[in-house]
């Protein structure tokens, strides 16, 4: 049987609408039955214009994430080799996750992904959804970022980190986990994000009779908006300043979403001093030299030319 055959042989079984031809968008070996818990794919087949962009989003973040995936598996390539894991934060209701597993993980035997969230009923579900598909080597986790960072149920290394739209600070949350867990990779799509806004707008009289600099952020849309563009500058710079190699690009056109931001760390182990210098620079620039002890500790022996709060 040719492969053409094949192909719509598996579409017809997955009842794929009365023509019997799969959507372009969908990939030859993925599992019909997934997209269609996923809501992805109606009962007949069909993608209507929200999943559609759902489906894209997720496909193009695959496209970076198999080459790391790749790369990883090349090193592994022995048979006591340990196999890759993966943490994905935030997941939600998994579309992530799943996607992975089935365009990658299900292909090998070996390696694990970890969906952590917080709310029980999705992860339940997620749970079962992966034992109906036969994805043993999916774990799904009822822990925020914070709790999965201690937890007994995570390995003490995880290859990849992955937080797609995490909210506010749940982004730099991961981040933290990655740092602890000595990840490879960190694959980062930011969300929405209030806490330098908060710290900015907690501090505007001050700033606007320091520096006219601050006129950036008087009005209240304007702090929100600059304080969700300077936290992502902030992030690269201390990812840089602990190691890792930075690479910001878009994740989807803007027509498909306003967050869209695709922030991609590789370890290096070479940290970057300057970078630590740049990024205390800017916060004591904007006022936010109060970040310096909770969000963006820098790494030792690596001090700025000014001290820190509280020295």
């Amino acid at each position: 049987m040719t492969s053409g055959k094949k192909r719509k042989q598996s579409v017809a079984e997955g009842g794929i609408g009365s023509s019997g031809l799969l959507a372009p968008e969908i990939r030859p070996e993925q599992s019909i039955e997934l997209l269609k818990e996923l809501h992805i794919l109606t009962r007949d087949g069909k993608l209507n214009q929200d999943s559609r962009r759902k489906l894209k989003q997720v496909y193009h973040l695959f496209q970076f994430i198999e080459k790391l995936l790749q790369e990883l598996q090349s090193e592994r390539a022995g048979a006591d080799a340990p196999g890759i894991t993966l943490a994905d934060h935030g997941a939600g209701k998994s579309y992530l996750g799943f996607i992975i597993y089935d365009l990658f993980f299900k292909q090998h035997q070996r390696g694990r992904i970890y969906g952590i969230e917080t709310r029980p009923e999705l992860v339940q579900k997620s749970r079962e959804l992966a034992a109906r598909l036969g994805f043993e080597r999916m774990s799904f986790l009822n822990l925020s970022v914070t709790e999965s960072a201690h937890s007994k149920e995570l390995p003490d290394r995880i290859d990849i980190v992955t937080a797609l739209h995490a909210c506010d600070t749940a982004t730099d949350d991961a981040i933290a986990f990655g740092l602890l867990k000595q990840v490879r990779f960190m694959v980062l799509v930011p969300c929405c994000q209030a806490e330098v806004a908060r710290v900015l707008n907690s501090g505007k009289a001050l700033s606007l009779s320091r520096t006219p600099l601050a006129e950036l952020w008087r009005h209240p849309l304007h702090t929100r908006e600059l304080g969700s563009q300077i936290t992502n500058v902030l992030r690269c710079l201390y990812l840089e300043a602990w190691g890792y190699q930075v690479t910001v690009t878009e994740l989807v056109g803007w027509e498909h979403s306003m967050k869209n931001e695709l922030i991609i760390a590789r370890y290096t182990g070479q940290k970057k001093r300057a970078a630590a210098q740049r990024l205390h620079s800017i916060l004591e620039e904007f006022g936010l030299t109060s970040l310096l002890e909770t969000r963006f500790r820098l790494p030792e022996g690596q001090p700025s030319d000014a001290p820190r709060v509280g020295e």
